[in-house]
């Protein structure tokens, strides 16, 4: 559109988990430092786009990028609130905007990368949240009922989001119905046009590749010290069930810990859950159709 032609570039790298977004925005950044095909070289700046990653202490566990993957490359909203607090996509949205007119002030390009869909959605999509306060009675009734009954009461209020929602994540299965239930209805969420060009880069792996990658990638955070990273949390204040409340790795480790399950049934639940979680996480993208895709097994080959 025309209209684009003179805002500023935003790049968003996603996909799924095990699809390697990250090391991708690296090479991005390097590329647009290096300034390729005969363009001029510009700086770029990362920003985390991963609802588990802005925790401090959940390194491991989610697969934050080390200091030395990101090869000199500025990375912001990673470990930047305590995991003992509930950081909402509001917050997200309002601290990843504020980092976006930031990074263009000082004449550099950011690039978004991640993996949480409602994260980009409401940044790259202007989406306007109802503000809705807690309400701690309505809470404290669905924090006794289990995940299956939590899906099915958010099922009758808003059968869409249902189908896209981490039926895993207690607190956001309770937030969704906590909205719904508070304005009477299911909200429309509205949205407003950003003042920038987002150029959307999807990479996804064919099924059997990308279960090997998050077995692969599980066996090694487990050798790195995954469950070690798990007993420090706890030791240091993290109730189990707040572990529980974050899902995946940390709900099935939680699990393990209290001896809920034993080692083998952690491993397996773990790369059937995180292989699920990708597949929602492919639904939630498909959506898009400003995306571009790639194979990641072949994004050694992308032309940056």
């Amino acid at each position: 559109m025309e209209s684009n032609t003179n805002m500023k570039k935003v790049f968003v790298i996603l996909g799924p988990t095990a699809t390697g977004k990250s090391d991708l925005a690296v090479k991005l950044a390097t590329r647009l430092r290096q300034g390729f095909g005969g363009q001029e070289k510009i700086e770029a700046e990362i920003i985390s786009a991963d609802s588990r990653q802005v925790y401090t202490g959940l390194d491991i566990g989610t697969g934050k990028i080390t200091k030395k993957e990101m090869k000199g490359i500025p990375h912001h909203l990673l470990s930047v609130v305590n995991p003992k607090k509930v950081f909402t996509v509001v917050k997200y949205k309002e601290q990843a905007e504020e980092k976006i007119r930031e990074i263009i002030s000082r004449n550099k390009t950011p690039i978004i990368c991640g993996g949480t869909g409602f994260y980009i959605d409401a940044v790259t999509k202007g989406i306007i949240f109802p503000d809705v306060p807690p309400n701690k009675k309505l809470r404290k009734t669905l924090e006794r009922k289990s995940l299956i009954s939590l899906l099915k009461i958010l099922t009758k209020l808003d059968a869409k989001r249902s189908k896209n929602i981490d039926v895993q994540n207690k607190v956001r299965l309770i937030r969704a119905i906590e909205i719904a239930k508070s304005l009477g209805e299911v909200p429309k969420i509205t949205e407003a046009t950003p003042p920038y060009k987002f150029i959307k880069i999807g990479l996804y792996l064919p099924e059997e590749k990308l279960r090997k990658n998050i077995s692969t990638r599980l066996d090694k955070r487990m050798k790195k010290g995954m469950l070690k990273e798990v007993k420090n949390l706890h030791r240091h204040g993290m109730s189990y069930k707040r572990m529980r409340s974050l899902g995946l790795e940390y709900r099935a480790m939680a699990l393990y810990l209290q001896k809920k399950l034993s080692r083998p049934e952690m491993v397996e639940m773990l790369n059937r859950e995180i292989y699920q979680y990708a597949k929602r996480q492919m639904t939630w993208f498909k959506k898009d159709r400003d995306i571009q895709w790639f194979d990641a097994s072949k994004s050694k080959k992308l032309s940056f």
